[in-house]
């Protein structure tokens, strides 16, 4: 479903586009951003749920009509799990999936945003970022660390570093350093 839909509409002739950009919607399909909690349409820039409607998306699942409500709503928009923003160049961009969205307080904190940050510091070598349950704020974005070879990199040092470049609630709240972070075949 999700992955068809996102082939053929972004799918066009070759043409230049940013980096990180999947291109931009072909003709006779259409597009949106909504908020995962509201539904409501976002505008240039902010990341939500991506979805997609035209003739090309398909219709639904074969003798499954649950799943396809699950998937496709009244209107005909197929709500990809994908979370993206279209930018003003109309160049679209996948930062997560919702189900791995951390919801702290309300507000929605993408693992993988974090996760980029952590590992373009030089004293880390990998990381993993993962909800923990917080009775007060619901969940909390934590750390699994694999420091760089010879790194000596707090707590501490992490978590500021990560506090100078997001806003309050992606925060880190707390970092569990390990010796690697399992990896599941791709």
């Amino acid at each position: 479903g999700p992955v068809l839909a996102m082939n053929l509409a972004f799918a066009k002739e070759p043409f230049p586009v940013k980096s990180g950009s999947c291109g931009t919607v072909v003709r006779n399909a259409q597009i949106k951003i909504i908020d995962t909690e509201t539904g409501v349409s976002l505008s240039r820039n902010k990341p939500g749920e991506i979805c997609i409607r035209g003739p090309e998306i398909m219709k639904g699942y074969l003798n499954d009509p649950e799943a396809t409500a699950l998937t496709i709503d009244k209107a005909g928009w197929l709500h990809t799990g994908d979370v993206g923003y279209i930018d003003e160049d109309e160049e679209i961009f996948i930062v997560d999936r919702v189900k791995e969205l951390i919801k702290y307080k309300g507000f929605q904190v993408a693992p993988a945003e974090l996760e980029a940050l952590l590992v373009n510091h030089p004293l880390i070598r990998d990381a993993a970022v993962v909800p923990q349950k917080n009775e007060a704020a619901g969940e909390v974005p934590v750390a699994f660390v694999v420091k760089s070879e010879g790194s000596d990199i707090s707590e501490q040092e992490i978590k500021d570093y990560i506090a100078k470049q997001v806003i309050y609630y992606k925060r880190i709240q707390k970092v569990y350093f390990v010796d690697s972070i399992p990896k599941a075949p791709s």
